[in-house]
This record gives structure tokens, sequence and C-alpha cells, in this order.
């Protein structure tokens, strides 16, 4: 693994700290609860009260205005206050500025990228550096369809345990675990798994890109730079990866990322909480991906 400047777990609590006491970390807070589907238990927030709820709207319009109109890259120049360090010389990162989640964080490239070119082997050095740092879930929005908001290329970050409790599907990953490229049976949505045995970013890297040819998305070249074929999610830690293909960004109005498939999910009033209800947390995402 190479070694590179990497913002540490103390750094991250320091900047939340300063960021919040100046406003600039907006922190929602959300109600839990536990939905258990196929053998996982997913765990789904929802935005806790009338004025949180309203403020989400707000923020989802204002999101979409922004969209419609000039759009001004958040990432260049970022906010400062919610900027941790850099992680070598091509990424820094950055607080989550909107979170859920708490700690929640993001690797950002330096210099502008597309979110739909790959992920890169320098890309993936500056994500395992951090999670040589700390332990964390990895993952990647790849595109609008795959809940990405911005198009200037992130990977993000939440600190593992997840609120003090183990990964939704990580005992499901585990019992599936076998050499090469692997399916979960427990996991009833489109997905492809591999073990890494070898955390190499060369090996890291490659894994990747196997990851991506069994889901069904391939490399595509655009003026010289490697693009995605087709939208996906990618979960990282240091033990595992998992790609799962995307069809569409929403089912029945129940917006579904990466972290859906890990098994949190997020809601923003009652009606969607009864959309997971019925559904089921499994049927929902089987039906975000491609089957």
């Amino acid at each position: 693994m190479t070694h590179m400047n990497t913002p540490s777990w103390q750094d991250v609590i320091t900047q939340t700290e300063r960021a919040l006491a100046c406003g600039a970390l907006r922190s929602f807070d959300t109600a839990q609860s536990v939905i258990e589907d196929g053998g996982v238990r997913f765990l789904v927030r929802q935005a806790a009260n009338i004025a949180r709820k309203e403020q989400a709207s707000k923020l989802a319009a204002k999101s979409a205005a922004d969209a419609a109109s000039a759009w001004r890259d958040p990432f260049s120049p970022c906010e400062e206050a919610l900027r941790v360090g850099d992680i070598g010389e091509r990424h820094f990162l950055l607080l989550n500025k909107f979170n859920v989640l708490a700690h929640h964080l993001l690797i950002v490239t330096t210099d502008f990228e597309p979110q739909e070119t790959l992920i890169s082997e320098d890309d993936f050095a500056a994500l395992f550096a951090c999670l040589d740092r700390f332990d964390a879930l990895g993952f990647y929005n790849g595109g609008s369809i795959a809940g990405s908001s911005q198009p200037h290329k992130h990977l993000q970050m939440v600190p593992l345990p997840l609120d003090g409790q183990a990964l939704p599907i990580e005992a499901a990953i585990e019992a599936a675990r076998t050499s090469g490229i692997f399916r979960v049976p427990q996991l009833a949505f489109a997905h492809a798994a591999a073990w890494l045995d070898d955390d190499s970013i060369a090996n890291v890297h490659a894994t990747y890109l196997q990851l991506l040819n069994a889901i069904g998305v391939q490399p595509l070249d655009v003026m010289g730079v490697e693009h995605q074929s087709a939208p996906y999610n990618l979960l990282v830690t240091r033990r595992w990866m998992l790609a799962v293909p995307r069809s569409v960004s929403h089912v029945e109005g129940v917006a579904v990322n990466a972290l859906g498939f890990a098994g949190s999910l997020f809601v923003r009033d009652d009606a969607q909480r009864e959309v997971v209800e019925t559904l089921g947390p499994m049927k929902l995402l089987a039906n975000a991906t491609i089957s």
C-alpha cells in the first residue's frame, strides 16, 4: 500500500466541531428503526420532525433549481470550513455539508474530473489511505441515476461501525465468501461481490474492473478517458467490494443510493416509509437495479 499524507480521525472530529460551531455543517435529526428482510437487518432513517421534513423538501427544491440555473462546482473552491485536509496531491477530504449519518465524508479530486469516469488507481489509493487511518465504508454513486448529486468526481465514506452497529450486509457477504467474483444468496438484488485478500492498490483496481464487467458495465472511451457505460453503485471496505448495476434513481418516490445496498435507507416521511414496509427493502432495492 502506498503511503501518503492523510487526515487522521482526530482531524475529522476537530473539523466537524469547528464546522458545526460556525454553522457550515448541517446535520439532519432522524428517527431510526429496523426492518428485517431476507435475514438482513435494514436500518431505516426517517426525518424526525415536520420542520426538518419541510427543510429537506426546500433543500431538494433548491437543488433542483440550482441544477437548472448556471451550475457552480461546490468543490472548486470548496467551503473551507468543511475541508478536513489533503489526501496526497490529487485528492482532499471534505465533510458532507448536509448529512444524515455523522461524520459523512467526501474524497474529492483536486482537479475537476467527471463523476462518470472510472475510478482510477489514484482514487483507490486515496480511499485506502483513509481506510488505513480509520475503519469506514467507502461508497460510490456512479452517475445521477445511481444517486450522485454532483458531477465533480467524489467517493464517499461513513465510519464503521454504522451508528454503533455492524454493517447490515456484512454477515451475508462473509457467509458467501469464496475466491474470485461471487454472488451473495441473501441479497435479492443484482450485484457482484469480491473479497480483498490482497489489498494492494493494483489488485483492488483490477478487482473493481472485474466487478464492473460482472454487472455489465464496460469501459467507454470518451476523448481518451475511460468512462462507465452505465450507472452503478460500489461499496468498499478493507475486506470486500460489492458492485450494483442501476436502472432507476427512485422507486415509488424513494431515492436509492449506494448506502441503501449496504442496508441503510433514508425516507423523508411516513408515506415513503410505508413504501419501504410494503415492498420490503430487498424488493425496493431489486426494483432499483437491472435484473
